[in-house]
């Protein structure tokens, strides 16, 4: 396959990605072993599709995105962006890089600077691009704040002026001023009011469909990953567990830990009555995690061999893929 037929079909490739935290102990600090954050992911994003990453909390999502950003420097494996690979990148390849991809971030109080008016937050990108001076991009900015849902004199006030659906409007904002070809969107509504979400969540629609934007969704809730997603991958310590077409996920999943999770998604009609999956004990620590299959020490399906050999994520239906020896 010729590169450029790779740069038409996938904007974004991650093989194998892994990131490593050493933990270190003793009067000498020495290394004794490692926090396996990211443990040997493989993804694929099409150009103008949302993949969403959902999981519990510390199973590593925001980890890998922040590692495929280039945020973090991975341990291991590679990451192809139109078919380069930015994995080892730095100084000005990675500078350009960051044009091309940009993050919304989960707190949207702590990512912006609270002694920045609003119109410098939205253009400093833009001015550190040498895209023009601050009075030279102002109407662009307007035009983006207005795009987002904030009035004209958001421009002249402070981050704290707002409130939280308001503050992450300007992180969107922000995120859109280099015109990036993916956003990595890091638990971008789980700090926001129930009522507020779904207005975010709305507006990243319609603005990925405006901008032909390609979209990493990163979240927890697995209702709010079904709404933006076309496509799932599901994490479990550090590791990819089962990826599949949202709608086929959520009819068909695969992995006992996916349909632990699906079961628990409240159903807002009583009639529709599924039988619930509790998991018994805690998530184990990614620095001494299970041998073989992760999830076997909770899994309400293991075997015994799951034990001593670790799943690889294969096909088992079409475009379907699960991490589980019950499909070896």
């Amino acid at each position: 396959m010729t590169k450029e037929t790779v740069k038409s079909e996938h904007l974004l490739q991650v093989q194998e990605l892994k990131k490593y935290y050493p933990v270190r102990g003793g009067f000498f600090r020495r290394k004794v072993g490692d926090v396996k954050a990211v443990d040997n992911i493989s993804l694929e994003l099409k150009r103008g599709e949302t993949f969403g990453l959902v999981g519990e909390s510390g199973c590593g999502k925001s980890t890998a995105g922040r590692t495929i950003m280039r945020l973090f420097k991975p341990t291991g494996g590679k990451i192809l962006f139109e078919g380069q690979d930015i994995t080892e990148l730095r100084g000005s390849g990675l500078r350009d890089l960051r044009k091309d991809i940009q993050m919304v971030f989960q707190d949207p109080y702590a990512s912006l600077n609270p002694k920045m008016m609003v119109g410098s937050i939205v253009s400093e990108p833009m001015i550190n691009y040498g895209m023009g001076s601050e009075s030279k991009l102002k109407d662009g900015v307007m035009e983006l704040l207005k795009r987002v849902g904030l009035p004209e004199d958001a421009y002249y006030k402070y981050p704290h002026e707002f409130s939280g659906g308001q503050r992450q409007r300007i992180g969107i904002a922000r995120a859109l001023a280099l015109k990036p070809k993916l956003i990595i969107a890091d638990e971008p509504v789980s700090a926001l009011d129930v009522s507020v979400q779904s207005q975010v969540l709305n507006l990243l629609k319609e603005l990925q469909e405006e901008f032909q934007l390609t979209l990493l969704f990163i979240a927890h809730d697995l209702s709010v990953v079904k709404h933006m997603s076309d496509r799932i991958g599901v994490m479990y310590l550090g590791n990819l567990v089962e990826v599949a077409d949202g709608e086929d996920l959520y009819k068909d999943p695969k992995h006992p830990y996916t349909q632990a999770l699906i079961s628990a998604i409240p159903q807002p009609d009583p009639r529709n009555k599924s039988e619930r999956v509790i998991l018994s004990g805690d998530v184990p620590s990614p620095q001494n995690p299970p041998t073989g299959c992760p999830f076997h020490p909770r899994c309400p399906k293991v075997m015994p061999h799951c034990s001593e050999v670790k799943p690889q994520l294969k096909e088992v239906n079409r475009d379907h893929r699960a991490a589980c020896l019950l499909y070896e």
